[in-house]
């Protein structure tokens, strides 16, 4: 039976948003079908549901199901579900209102009388909805209640009106079919003819509904061969075979117990997740329950990714799904920037279905979900470190550099990523935390001590480590170049100062071994300040030092100025950088200080003395790992001093 169409006008606030859905809030036509079957996935829901308590709406082994079919002559898609279907009210209210959507009343229905019984509901009919219209030029909906005996057909193109008529349908549920647009050559738009493919299909189903929990099936017809009477293909003829194939897989691994899950079965999903073909490192899968719940399943690689540190990939990849349904792929609010090494997803029971990459930004619960997997990921590191060192230790190497990355942005308030951290140091060859290195420190030691370097060779070369070997004082050994940026962002740990041991005064000396230095650099000010004219343009002070005792002379950098390594980085990011001089400290225990002394006695302006003044600087420059700032000079000097060696 069929009475007449009413055409009805869609509701002010659906003519409003009908437009920005189609042309604005969905960037990909694709992801209609994700609504569609997230639309009848929670019919299905809705049924099963109520089946519980209201007898007879539903046979008790029935499957519940989704079908696709295509029609390519027609160039139709057709999406069936066996639902619990609509009423004409709410055929009216579900898909003539955005505003009022069927599935918030029922879910608030159901919290009112079950609380925290109530299903879990995927999608809110009525709203994704609409983006069928980004691929449809017109849409079909055919449904019936579960409790009615009335079927209804809703008809729209879009165009501010749509049309209702009352069918008869035979069986439960509801089923939508799309008129695909057909694509104007002369437009430079993308074909829609690919949505009626079986190819096409299957591959947005896996991709974006491939964990749904209903079977999502589709007739797919082959050629098979004749056979003959003893069951051999016949050459060259074929008939046809039409088969019922479901095309997700409806059990997602992270929806499981982690007692169920194989460590082969972690492993295969991470290859699956992430194209990563070697095992990951560590996985993390964890769920939280109470005001805010999502299930997570996290990897941290065992080999550092080729793009890890592109200047155009700065954001976190995690994929975010809403009740098993996929959202994006680039959630880039679920971690910080510097976790970007960190793959999987993240599957939420509270955040709408129709949440777009725009609002994801500003989602308060999607900064409540990232402060629980920073977490979580920091406590699994915390927890390798401590048992399993050699394991941290290969992770380390890997992404040691992100982990600095996270303290130098700001991102260690509570001071979790600075125990994290792993240096070299005098202290053998093995890497230490700061807290192994505090925890070996004396009573005589007042602060951590640090160098800067270029490189671990040249750090463990250094001239300003032999004051600190002579104490029997460690030094960590800060040669990478974010370290750079680290020595200005770590100040402290555990209540203990972190100083640069190529600045400024390090208060090491005694009171006896302080006067004494002073008297004798008062006694060769005239040397000194001989010197310091020499090489006036590089260096701004010539002293005697107290932090050496085998090397004849090194470099400091005052404590206010920048340091020669960051200074380097920043003038290779073509910044400008501020001039700046520096202090050479010469030993005057050394036996070219007394030759320079001797010098200087017996011709105040000798020549001599500016010769080894300025081999003397290019020394200090090599040893820190610096090139010396005219190659040639300093070749000629090198040369004249072996030739009158001889």
């Amino acid at each position: 039976m069929t009475t007449e169409t009413q055409t009805h006008q869609f509701a002010a606030e659906t003519r409003e948003v009908l437009d920005l859905m189609i042309h604005s809030l969905y960037t990909n036509r694709e992801i209609f079908l994700r609504e569609l079957i997230s639309n009848a996935s929670d019919a299905l829901d809705r049924l099963r549901f109520r089946g519980l308590t209201e007898e007879g709406l539903m046979e008790t082994d029935e499957r519940l199901q989704i079908q696709l079919s295509v029609d390519p002559e027609l160039r139709t898609l057709t999406i069936t579900d066996n639902g619990v279907g609509m009423t004409k009210e709410e055929v009216i209210s579900n898909l003539g209102t955005i505003a009022r959507s069927g599935t918030k009343g029922f879910m608030s229905k159901v919290r009112e009388q079950k609380g925290s019984n109530a299903p879990e509901l995927i999608g809110q009919f009525g709203v994704g909805f609409y983006s069928a219209f980004m691929v449809a030029e017109e849409v079909t909906v055919e449904t019936r209640a579960a409790d009615s005996e009335e079927g209804w057909r809703w008809s729209s193109r879009a165009e501010g009106v749509y049309d209702l008529e009352q069918i008869e349908k035979a069986e439960r549920g509801t089923r939508i079919i799309l008129q695909i647009r057909e694509t104007d050559e002369e437009e430079d738009e993308e074909s829609l003819d690919p949505y009626l493919t079986e190819y096409r299909l299957r591959e947005i189903v896996r991709r974006y509904s491939d964990f749904v929990e209903h079977p999502i099936e589709m007739d797919i017809e082959r050629d098979e061969p004749d056979l003959d009477d003893d069951g051999k293909p016949i050459e060259g003829k074929t008939h046809k075979v039409t088969t019922t194939e479901t095309l997700n897989s409806m059990r997602p691994l992270w929806s499981r117990d982690k007692s169920d899950i194989s460590k082969e079965e972690y492993a295969e999903f991470y290859r699956h997740l992430t194209h990563d073909w070697t095992e990951p490192y560590e996985t993390v899968h964890f769920k939280a329950e109470g005001t805010l719940e999502f299930t997570a399943l996290l990897y941290i690689p065992s080999q550092q990714p080729f793009d890890m540190f592109d200047g155009s990939q700065r954001d976190s990849q995690i994929s975010l799904y809403v009740k098993r349904v996929f959202i994006t792929d680039e959630c880039g609010d679920l971690l910080p920037g510097w976790m970007r090494f960190v793959k999987g997803l993240v599957d939420s029971s509270d955040l709408p279905l129709n949440i777009s990459r725009e609002t994801l930004q500003e989602n308060r619960m999607l900064k409540q979900i990232s402060k629980r997997l920073v977490g979580k990921v920091l406590d699994t590191l915390s927890w390798q470190l401590k048992n399993e060192r050699e394991g941290y230790d290969g992770f380390w190497q890997n992404f040691g550099t992100a982990l600095k990355e996270g303290l130098i942005t700001g991102g260690d308030e509570d001071g979790r990523i600075a125990k994290l951290l792993m240096f070299s140091s005098t202290n053998g060859d093995s890497r230490t935390t700061l807290a192994e290195y505090v925890e070996r420190m004396g009573d005589e030691q007042k602060a951590i001590y640090v160098l800067t370097s270029t490189d671990g060779a040249t750090a463990k070369v250094s001239p300003h480590l032999e004051v600190f070997r002579k104490k029997g004082f460690e030094v960590l050994f800060f040669d990478e170049p974010a370290d750079e940026w680290l020595v200005d962002h770590l100040r402290e740990f555990d209540g203990k100062p972190v100083r640069l041991i190529q600045k400024g005064d390090l208060g090491l000396e005694t009171e006896e071994e302080k006067t004494a230095r002073e008297t004798m650099q008062a006694d060769e000010s005239g040397l000194l300040e001989a010197i310091q004219k020499h090489l006036d343009v590089t260096v701004k002070e010539v002293r005697l030092s107290s932090r050496l005792s085998d090397s004849p002379a090194v470099l400091v950098t005052d404590d206010a100025d920048m340091s020669p390594g960051m200074k380097r980085m920043m003038e290779r990011a073509g910044q400008a950088v501020p001039e700046s001089k520096r202090i050479l400290e010469l030993n005057p225990e050394h036996a070219l200080f007394a030759r320079l002394r001797g010098l200087y006695g017996e011709d105040t302006q000798s020549p001599k003395l500016a010769g080894l003044s300025e081999l003397l600087l290019g020394q200090a420059l090599i040893f820190e790992g610096a090139d010396v700032p005219d190659p040639a000079r300093f070749g000629k000097l090198l040369t004249d001093l072996m030739v009158g060696a001889e």
